[in-house]
């Protein structure tokens, strides 16, 4: 088969490490003081920890020493003398904590406990050389809180945690608040004072408002706790509480979307500024210095943009740009001088690179529903710039994991990838997906493998209909909740999907269930109420009803199945029970295992290697174009335990 696009050939292939290999620079950060930047950068081919001086990038030192797994994240300490990161093992999702002192460069583990997930529970603007952590090292499933020192790395325990999911805290490093799951698959919060929790709640949710109501902080005097909440109204409002007399002030609301994140004052914990991301995100300034900020940025720049770190004065921002066509770049915003300076482009090689426009769509579900989505147009198909294909190509259904999250707008690699190779890919947020209200998500309750499914099929069917996709042409590709959906695609409609690619997919919702790490089981009664409870005949024969495994044998399309050995949320086995499944009802199935890699991949050399396989697997299938495997497996782990024979270049 050859790809549907007359211009495909005449368009440069994207090297495909150029998408999915390291990028240049990452989550850059400023000092709390101003005088440092930092940020992630290949050393030895492992992302690690870099600083500068903030005048003199040339004197740029790489400070952490991973050898192996990428660091994923880090933050500066609060006095800004040292800097701390987290890291696990193979992706156990143990995390630990680490901290390098920013003078000696000596670097000490914080956190030196084995089968241990540590968690920030606290940070304050006043209080510089402690944080509240919580550790799961005496019970796996509770997070005790305790205070970190972090000069000496002493551990104080402060509260015992016997039950509950999470807490708050003020400035002051003092727990004010803990939550736990009731009944009703809601929650309840209980004030704490002096480290006792009360016995009876101040405030409760039922379950309908579980993923759309939750506290958002205290501002530093402990005198207003502010909350998104979804109670009494479809989508979550932010408010400010009076933590003395309870009286709740609506702050800011949306009527298409639940307000996302805040921005806050460093000194007081106020909010400044508040964002809304229905079909893209928008900042929405409360304080008019920020709205004029706001405003300047825009002026400077195209696209998207936002606010990834701040000094502690709040005189310098580091901005992140996405200009939708380009890739995305990170400047120094001096707030005074009103200068906005270059630091970074994250993956400079992409520049000039035949990157292709995402569109927004809206989508009419069977039932009424408004489904938001988003279509990248196979390359060289829309010579009028219209936003729909001069004649139908092969299309990629791309859906995400969660299921209780959402897909965005901006830059995607994947998007990227399946345009370059001359796909369309349609990205859909399905009923269940978080930010659209709570309506929105509770319409998904116990709906997997059925209403949630048949918004995937109207997708497909309305791409049809638009001419963007053929009828026979169709690919269902997704990890975590999106591996599910390929796995539900192929075996509950197997007429729908040319092939399928599913990453890291749970095949068996019984076993998921049995099989949730420690840690979430103070959440485990959200996932009976909203997936089915297998504890009561009618909701283990829901899920029974809802797992591609019991229908494996209708799958007569190819699937091409990558999982992590070391995943503790969707384990081994969820992949290993599909594949025996087909291998003994004779249906073909490519099986690619990374023995050091959890739930997705962190690896550059796996996640490159994987989507080399998945390009070469889908061209076998869809006529698209794709880059050659070569030599591309060597630096990986990858393992191909069934059906090297049906990827071209792969069983060679």
């Amino acid at each position: 088969m050859t790809a549907t696009t007359p211009a495909l050939g005449t368009i440069p292939l994207i090297p495909r490490d150029h998408l999915f290999g390291n990028p240049s620079k990452a989550q850059g950060r400023i000092s709390p003081d101003g005088e440092w930047l930092s940020w992630l950068a290949p050393h030895n081919d492992v992302m690690n920890i870099w600083i500068a001086p903030r005048n003199d990038l040339a004197a740029a030192k790489v400070i952490s020493k991973s050898t192996d797994r990428p660091i994923p994240s880090y933050l500066w300490s609060p006095d800004g003398t040292s800097i701390l990161y987290v890291q696990d093992k193979g992706g156990d999702e143990n995390i630990l904590l680490y901290r390098i002192d920013i003078a000696s460069g000596e670097e000490m583990s914080l956190t030196p406990f084995e089968n241990t997930r540590v968690q920030i529970v606290g940070v304050s603007e006043k209080i510089k050389d402690r944080v509240l952590v919580g550790l799961n090292n005496r019970d796996p499933q509770f997070h005790d809180v305790h205070s970190l020192n972090l000069t000496t790395g002493e551990l104080t325990l402060v509260l015992e945690n016997n039950g509950y999911a999470g807490f708050e805290t003020d400035d002051a490093l003092n727990v004010r608040l803990a939550m736990r799951q009731n009944e009703a698959g809601g929650a309840d919060y209980f004030r704490v004072t002096e480290n006792v929790i009360e016995d009876e709640p101040f405030e409760s949710t039922a379950m309908e408002d579980s993923m759309t109501t939750s506290p958002a902080g205290y501002t530093h005097d402990g005198q207003v706790l502010y909350w998104l909440d979804s109670r009494g109204r479809n989508t979550a409002a932010l408010y400010a509480q009076d933590t003395a007399t309870g009286k709740r002030t609506l702050v800011a609301e949306d009527d298409k979307a639940d307000l996302g994140g805040t921005l806050r004052d460093q000194k007081t914990g106020e909010v400044l500024a508040y964002s809304v991301n229905y079909l893209t995100t928008r900042w929405h300034a409360i304080d008019p210095t920020i709205g004029a900020s706001f405003d300047w940025l825009d002026a400077q720049l195209e696209g998207r943009s936002g606010v990834m770190s701040r000094s502690d004065d709040d005189r310098t921002w580091i901005v992140w740009n996405d200009p939708l066509n380009a890739p995305i770049s990170t400047y120094i915003y001096d707030r005074d001088a009103g200068t906005l300076t270059p630091f970074y482009t994250t993956r400079p090689e992409l520049e000039g690179a035949p990157l292709q426009p995402m569109h927004i769509v809206e989508i009419a579900s069977r039932d009424g529903l408004t489904l938001p989505s988003y279509l990248t147009l196979a390359a060289g198909s829309d010579t009028d710039g219209s936003g729909r294909p001069d004649a139908p190509t092969p299309m990629v259904l791309l859906v995400h994991g969660g299921p209780w999250a959402r897909d965005t707008y901006g830059f995607s690699s994947i998007h990227q990838m399946l345009a370059n190779r001359g796909y369309a890919v349609l990205s859909v947020n399905f009923r269940g997906s978080t930010g659209f209200g709570k309506d929105f998500i509770n319409a998904g309750n116990k709906q997997w493998g059925l209403a949630m499914h048949d918004d995937l099929i109207d997708a497909v069917e309305w791409a049809i209909g638009e001419g963007i996709a053929p009828r026979d042409q169709v690919a269902i590709m997704g990890g975590s909740y999106g591996g599910y959906a390929t796995l539900a695609g192929l075996a509950f409609t197997p007429d729908v999907f040319a092939c399928g690619v599913d990453i890291v997919g749970p095949s068996n919702l019984e076993t998921l269930l049995g099989t949730i790490p420690p840690y979430w089981a103070p959440m485990v009664k959200i996932f009976h109420e909203r997936m089915g409870n297998p504890g009561t005949e009618e909701g283990l024969a829901m899920l029974k009803a809802a797992s591609p495994l019991n229908k494996a044998g209708a799958i007569t399309k190819p699937l091409l199945i990558a999982q992590g050995a070391n995943d503790p949320r969707v384990k081994q086995d969820e992949s290993d029970q599909i594949v025996g499944a087909m291998k003994n009802a004779g249906i073909p199935v490519t099986y690619v295992l990374y023995p050091d890699e959890g739930h997705g991949f962190a690896k550059p050399d796996n996640s490159v290697s994987f989507f080399a396989i998945a390009e070469n697997f889908l061209a076998e299938t869809l006529g698209g174009r794709a880059e050659e495997l070569g030599d591309v497996l060597e630096p990986s782990t990858a393992q191909i335990v069934e059906g090297a024979e049906h990827v071209k270049g792969l069983a060679g």
